[in-house]
């Protein structure tokens, strides 16, 4: 027969006083309790000798604990804890049927149990071999109280697995409601993109299709684009991109967006555009906040093409196969509150189509620093030239191979995504695409996400 370790004083009703009379170790075990409800969490005491589970049950009410439950052994215990799971379990290690090994055990891997394999388990043992201390870490135990009962250490075990334990599920509720809140404000964001069928309208009535491709990290971003008529027949076109990610990067796109439908009215010309948002963002963003923006006035009448940019690259026109770079990248919105930005203008026949690409999808396509973009990342044989791939994919664009320009760069930033991870929200870049331009294939499809 095993020889089983029990701790039994000889008064059982002296239990309690003799525990209140020693309250200096047991106090500073629950002194760091941080204002954390730990008194209102449900411990679980098994144990097969009843006078055990007395004694435990009546240290941890002298020091507070009131939703005490009992188990006689592990099959009563699992029972008990699928009724109404505990924040804690006392476990004893030595019963007959089901020992506390095999308790352990079942709660950690049997799948019946999987919605309470978190449950902190402090295992009650008098085996003091490194074997038998192996064999309850690979049962799953959390901790280990040592057997016979010291008053002070089971009360500072319990204390931090429960406050541990609270600390945890805190944690939880706090990333539920904030990816319930992201999710919100993701909805919200959409509702600034503009709509299909607002999309399929120019199409229909100025045959203009205009297409953007949106591939946003996990975080919140600050990516927008826009299109709106103008008197005359004329269409203008935006593409803002507000550095960084989160709150604050998405906060900062809803400013300016504000301020772009102020301007929409008034009908600015694009240099004064930048003008005013960069004013704005002046004012609105914190030291070291910038963004970039680049906006066009298509003119079908006239046959051309007015725009202005801030912080970002040439605009490129098709089926002008050799864009023209401009002499400096003019600086980002944010920067200095009295900055002027200068306009631009490009022929823009009724067959041309206008692309903005975000300087992270530029800097994707063709490398960094203008250089050459990496096979790699491209899926591509040979590395590709800082502007050939435009004039490449243009050309074929304009002799209808292989698709349009949009699906086309569509297909290469997507490739590129893929090969570096962009799937994984820790690592992935906001990109985005935007075309404007006669109908190559959909009218009127927005393929914003």
């Amino acid at each position: 027969m095993t020889a089983r370790i029990v701790a039994r004083p000889a008064d059982p009703a002296q239990t309690a006083p003799a525990a209140d009379a020693a309250p200096d170790l047991a106090a500073s075990a629950l002194a760091g309790v941080s204002g954390l409800p730990i008194h209102d969490c449900d411990i679980l005491v098994v144990d097969d000798i009843e006078w055990n589970r007395v004694l435990i049950g009546g240290l941890l009410q002298g020091s507070g604990f009131e939703r005490i439950r009992f188990a006689i052994d592990g099959n009563d215990a699992l029972a008990k804890i699928v009724d109404r799971p505990p924040d804690l379990v006392l476990l004893d290690i030595m019963m007959p049927g089901l020992n506390g090994f095999e308790t352990c055990r079942r709660l950690r891997e049997d799948p019946d149990y999987a919605p309470f394999a978190d449950i902190p388990v402090l295992m009650q043992t008098a085996l003091t071999g490194i074997e038998d201390r192996r064999r309850a870490f690979e049962a799953g135990t959390t901790d280990f109280v040592s057997k016979p009962l010291d008053r002070a250490e089971m009360l500072a075990r319990v204390r931090i697995h429960l406050e541990n334990r609270l600390l945890i599920r805190n944690l939880k509720q706090f990333r539920a409601r904030l990816e319930a809140e992201l999710d919100m404000a993701r909805a919200v964001y959409r509702h600034l993109l503009p709509t299909p069928a607002a999309l399929g309208a120019l199409a229909a009535e100025l045959r203009l299709e205009v297409r953007a491709r949106l591939w946003q990290s996990g975080e919140l971003g600050g990516n927008l684009w826009g299109v709106h008529r103008l008197p005359g027949g004329r269409v203008g076109v935006y593409l803002l991109e507000i550095d960084g990610h989160g709150v604050s990067a998405a906060l900062n796109a809803c400013r300016l967006h504000t301020l772009i439908q102020d301007l929409v009215d008034q009908d600015a010309p694009p240099e004064l555009w930048l003008k005013a948002l960069n004013r704005e963002a002046c004012d609105a963003f914190v030291p070291g906040e910038q963004a970039s923006m680049v906006y066009g006035v298509i003119d079908p009448g006239r046959g051309r093409l007015d725009y202005a940019g801030a912080g970002t690259g040439p605009v490129v026109v098709v089926p002008d196969t050799a864009p023209r770079p401009e002499p400096e990248v003019p600086p980002p919105l944010g920067v200095s509150p009295d900055r002027a930005y200068q306009r631009r203008t490009l022929a823009f026949p009724p067959t041309a189509g206008l692309l903005l690409l975000g300087n992270n999808t530029r800097a994707a396509l063709t490398g960094p620093d203008g250089g050459a973009a990496p096979s790699a990342a491209i899926g591509d044989a040979e590395p590709v030239p800082s502007e050939g791939f435009v004039a490449d994919l243009a050309a074929a664009a304009a002799s209808d191979r292989g698709g349009s320009l949009f699906d086309r760069l569509e297909g290469r930033i997507s490739r590129i995504a893929a090969a570096v991870g962009a799937e994984d929200p820790r690592t992935a870049d906001d990109h985005i695409l935007v075309w404007a331009g006669p109908p190559q294939s959909a009218p009127g499809t927005a393929d914003a996400a």
